[in-house]
Formats: C-alpha cells, structure tokens, sequence
C-alpha cells in the first residue's frame, strides 16, 4: 500500500479550514487527500503547529526545512521520498504520484440554476426588481 504524508506548515487546525479567511487551496485539498483514502492510499497528514515532534522526527523533513526554511512546506512525501515541496498539488497530480489512476473528472460540477433564488439577479439600487411575481423569492 502507498503511503502519502503531508507535512503542512503552521496552522491554526489540523486542516486549515477554520476562521474568516479560509484559504480555498485547503478546503480542496482536504477532499483530495480524503478522495485519496477512499482510494486505498494510506494518507497522514501533520500540522507544524500542532504536531512539531512528527517533523523533528523524520529526517527527510528536517533536512528539507534546513535547506529551504519553511517555504517548503507544505512538503509531500510518498513512501518517504519528496514528491512536492511549497505547494499543494491538483488531485490528478496526487494520484499520479500515489501510482494510482487519476480521476475522469477534477473540477468540481458546475452549478445550473434551477430556480431564481439559486442565480440572483443584479438590481440596481433604487430600480425594480426584473424577477416575476409569484417566484420563490
């Protein structure tokens, strides 16, 4: 079985999907590496700020924090071999790198409007409203 690890730089959870300002890299790449599991890909996934002795401890990552610094973080190891250092590959990529088949379809389905309330219209302020009567909103 492959074995991905994650080594994220520091962040406030062990995802990164909390607070305000969610950067949408990681909400992404949390369903990658999930989609990965489900895969039969052994994924861990450590955080600088949360688990400092899983980076102390493995000497690849030390070694990469020493020649780079934190700017390559996230670094991504495959059976204990750098695979990605500073960023966080697309889920096809990942796959590639995991040795199995990458997904048909990578981008998430566009969305159709199916009524007026999932496309809101642009109403100038002070102008009537183009929508029907009647309608759902």
């Amino acid at each position: 079985m492959t074995k991905l690890a994650v080594y994220d730089p520091p962040m406030c959870c062990s995802t990164g999907v909390c607070g305000p300002a969610v950067d949408p890299v990681l909400p992404r790449i949390t369903a990658d590496l999930d989609w990965l599991k489900r895969q039969g890909v052994q994924v861990e996934r450590y955080n600088l700020a949360q688990q400092p002795q899983a980076f102390a401890s493995n000497p690849t990552v030390t070694a990469a924090l020493r020649e780079h610094g934190n700017g390559c973080l996230p670094l991504i190891l495959v059976d204990g071999r750098v695979v990605s250092r500073g960023n966080y590959p697309e889920r096809a990529e990942l796959a590639r790198l995991a040795g199995i088949e990458a997904p048909a379809e990578t981008s998430p389905p566009k969305e159709t409007a199916s009524s007026c309330c999932s496309s809101p219209a642009v109403v100038p302020l002070g102008a009537p409203s183009s929508r029907s009567k009647g309608g759902c909103c």
